[in-house]
């Protein structure tokens, strides 16, 4: 849990605001306006303290990049600011280091290193790929 609330201090230190907010079915969502930043989250809709991790790990991917972008955005730009956002969290949650160390501890599959880094499999899955493939393609490889 150290891991997340070093990310919230990281974000807050720069400036970012937090906000909890009824988000209609959708777990949490950045906002720019003028270059401050605001991170919309809604805890009716987050599951687990491994969901809010993975969450926050790639909306601060969306603030440390700046990869916003309008609701009437093309689909193409929206995707590019997506993986830009998920990249991020992935090179910044966890390092290749850890990876590398948890792995040598034993923590091999998917789920264990999910639990030992307190995160989501899907975004353990992104992490994995990353460091070993060099893309966040998950689904051409698993």
């Amino acid at each position: 849990m150290d891991r997340l609330l070093s990310l919230y201090q990281k974000l807050n230190d720069s400036g970012t605001q937090f906000y909890i907010w009824d988000l209609h079915g959708d777990k949490a969502v950045t906002l720019e306006v003028d270059g401050s930043y605001g991170i919309f989250m809604d805890f009716d809709n987050i599951e687990t303290a491994r969901e809010e991790a993975s969450i926050v790990a790639h909306e601060g991917g969306h603030v440390c990049t700046g990869a916003t972008h309008k609701v009437s955005s093309p689909f193409d730009l929206i995707e590019k600011h997506e993986y830009k956002a998920w990249k991020w969290a992935a090179q910044n949650y966890i390092t290749v280091e850890e990876l590398d160390e948890a792995v040598a501890e034993g923590h091999t599959e998917f789920w264990d290193l999910a639990e030992h880094f307190g995160v989501t499999e899907e975004f353990m899955r992104k992490v994995v790929c990353w460091y070993t493939h060099g893309n966040l393609a998950t689904e051409l490889y698993f």
